[in-house]
């Protein structure tokens, strides 16, 4: 990045967004340190001004902001960081700062994602889904066409609550079988996004 914050002058305000939904999740302020330290790790730090040191949002509770774009205003006195978040950003347990909801619950599909990645490598007998990935790929895929037969079934007896049921088991299966394949959630988004330009 060849334009840099002016620092000059002190602390640098940064602007947190959301990169999926465009929402912005908080501002806090960054001395060049802190700017440094968000470059190299990829990950959001800033400098508070009451703890007088630098400060890895997340650092304490785990709700990291991690870096997906940086740019810096028109007079350098200003950085606009588009972010993914892990969790919620404030330290009040809302979506945002200025408590305001970050989206719609199908982000958390992407937190369902993680804690599917987290039982690929652990021992079957600790979970459902530990159980499936020891079983291969095959067992996983067989899973997936149980699913969506059953989806389809309910959906012809028109009870919402069982079909929601059987949606949900779909969707879980499917994203284990993304993450026993290797294929991240966001690829298929891609291609859906891809497709929808296309038209």
């Amino acid at each position: 990045m060849s334009k840099q914050p002016d620092f000059s002058k002190g602390l640098v305000p940064a602007i947190i967004q959301d990169a999926r939904t465009r929402t912005v999740l908080m501002l806090g302020y960054m001395n060049e340190e802190a700017y440094a330290k968000t470059l190299a790790e990829s990950r959001v730090t800033f400098f508070s001004r009451s703890k007088n040191r630098l400060w890895t949002k997340g650092e304490e509770s785990g709700n990291f902001l991690d870096v997906v774009s940086l740019s810096i205003d028109c007079d350098a006195d200003t950085i606009l960081i588009q972010a993914k978040p892990f969790g919620p950003t404030c330290h009040t347990g809302a979506d945002t700062c200025f408590d305001e909801s970050n989206g719609d619950n199908a982000a958390w599909l992407d937190q369902l994602k993680h804690v599917i990645r987290s039982r690929k490598t652990a021992p079957a007998s600790t979970s459902y889904t530990a159980s499936l990935f020891q079983l291969g790929t095959h067992k996983v895929a067989q899973k997936v066409g149980e699913e969506a037969v059953e989806l389809v079934i309910e959906a012809l007896m028109q009870n919402d609550d069982l079909f929601k049921g059987e949606a949900a088991d779909l969707i879980f299966h499917l994203l284990v079988l993304l993450e026993d394949r290797g294929i991240d959630l966001s690829e298929i988004i891609a291609v859906l996004q891809s497709r929808h330009a296309a038209k």
